[in-house]
């Protein structure tokens, strides 16, 4: 992106306004006045008719609650079979069948998914700590990778995974599920048109409220050291006794998984270096704690991280605030706010709501009332010569919102969309291993603030820890 002229993003997005949309993705259906409307997002997909031949042909490693949502995704795109499907309890390969066909080949070593020629592309949705190597073998084995996110579970393992991707020329996706969505694409283009200034600050939260939503998963009654090869899925990780426990709650143990940051901040940071075309933060300071599901777990359910963002050439400096709740007593919800010096954003995968308000410049009756009313007459006047009324700065306030259609197919649909034509050469995707790595190595900053008891600086040039 070339370096932004804030003046001049500022004149497009006023001019667009005036159209009553900002182009692009959005079709020009107005309905309510221009200081509150919604507009209709859209897009159009290439969908030609393939035959059994033009088919890529995927296997899923690791067919987990989010391995089964990724293949169901991905089958949604035209020209795509799964044909294989990989996974260390018994139990998932027969729900592997049960919904995608009993004549699939399974297996428990993904070594056997890598060794066939009729595979063209694999899923990997494993526990973090085996992201790396899989990855990394699969690539070499020529075959094109869709790695969930976060790409990474140790800062070292970021730059293994981009040489290997450049030294074999395959594709590799990272698993931000709604990275290709109509909603960041249009943030993205309403940023870039000055539609909320100069970037100030990012606050983003997550509320849960749910054992459920806490990783306590459900443990299946035939789990046992016969239906599930737990050594294996130790991987590197400490040797321990079969425990259940461990394997279908991983998310909870920092040996296998990488807390809240590796699940949920890592969205976040996909999405805003996205909008911003940004390469991260240099700066992390987190607190938190486990104040509430002692079950084990070795990793915080409440976390509050603060980041500094430095200034570049697409984006003023300024500061994130993301937070993530296990057991807010307020319920589910969340949050994702770009707040800049014009307006404020809130972005979804279907929708942006974009506020803009009118900055004070003139002081009220608050301040004046500390001065005698000859010189508040006197300091009035002087106000009013300095900042002249100008219709213009009164002009596209109010609050605008794009929707994505009622037939939308979705941000997941969307980034599996982005990676298969990027397999057959008819695009570039939107989020290779070294942006996976610039939107896992900020997240993953969370915990290391965190262990450490201190800030932790990071250059998101070299994305090394400094």
């Amino acid at each position: 992106m070339k370096k932004q002229n804030n003046q001049a993003s500022r004149r497009t997005f006023l001019k667009n306004a005036a159209l009553g949309s900002a182009a692009v993705t959005a079709a020009p259906y107005v309905l309510a006045t221009s200081y509150e409307q919604t507009l209709w997002l859209k897009r159009d997909y290439i969908l030609p008719r393939f035959s059994l031949n033009d088919h890529i042909q995927i296997a899923l490693i690791g067919s987990g609650i989010q391995g089964i949502y990724d293949t169901n995704a991905a089958l949604k795109v035209a020209g795509v079979k799964l044909v294989a499907v990989c996974d260390l309890y018994s139990g998932r390969l027969d729900r592997a069948k049960e919904l995608w066909g009993s004549d699939l080949f399974t297996t428990r070593d993904y070594r056997e998914i890598l060794s066939r020629p009729d595979i063209d592309a694999v899923i990997v949705a494993t526990p973090d700590h085996w992201h790396k190597k899989i990855t990394i073998d699969a690539l070499k084995a020529g075959k094109a990778v869709y790695c969930e996110k976060p790409m990474i579970q140790r800062f070292e393992e970021g730059h293994e995974i981009i040489k290997a991707q450049q030294e074999t020329g395959k594709i590799c996706q990272v698993g931000s599920q709604t990275m290709a969505s109509l909603g960041n694409e249009k943030a993205k283009q309403l940023y870039e048109e000055g539609a909320i200034g100069e970037m100030v600050m990012l606050d983003m939260y997550n509320d849960r409220y749910s054992a459920e939503g806490a990783w306590q998963y459900p443990i299946p009654p035939d789990a046992n050291p016969d239906t599930i090869d737990f050594d294996t899925f130790l991987g590197n990780a400490p040797k321990t006794a079969y425990d259940p426990i461990r394997f279908f709650r991983w998310r909870n143990y920092k040996d296998y998984g990488t807390g809240v940051a590796g699940d949920l901040f890592v969205h976040a940071f996909s999405t805003l270096n996205f909008i911003l075309s940004s390469k991260g933060p240099n700066r992390a300071l987190s607190t938190g704690g486990l104040r509430y599901w002692k079950d084990g777990r070795d990793v915080p359910d409440v976390t509050l991280t603060f980041y500094d963002y430095p200034k570049t050439d697409t984006h003023a400096a300024f500061n994130a605030s993301f937070r993530v709740n296990f057991i807010a007593g307020s319920g589910d919800g969340g949050g994702f706010r770009l707040v800049g010096t014009e307006g404020v954003m809130e972005v979804g995968s279907q929708t942006v709501k974009l506020s803009r308000s009118k900055l004070g410049m003139i002081p009220g009756g608050y301040s004046m009332n500390a001065y005698t009313e000859a010189n508040q007459q006197k300091m009035k006047t002087e106000y009013a010569l300095k900042h002249p009324p100008e219709r213009k700065s009164s002009l596209h306030l109010g609050e605008t919102i794009w929707r994505a259609p009622e037939d939308y197919k979705g941000g997941h649909y969307d980034h599996f969309y982005n990676f298969f034509q990027g397999i057959r050469g008819e695009n570039t995707v939107v989020q290779d291993a070294t942006f996976g790595l610039r939107a896992a190595g900020a997240a993953l900053l969370a915990n290391e603030s965190y262990a450490q008891g201190q800030p932790v600086r990071w250059n998101p040039e070299t994305m090394r820890l400094v």
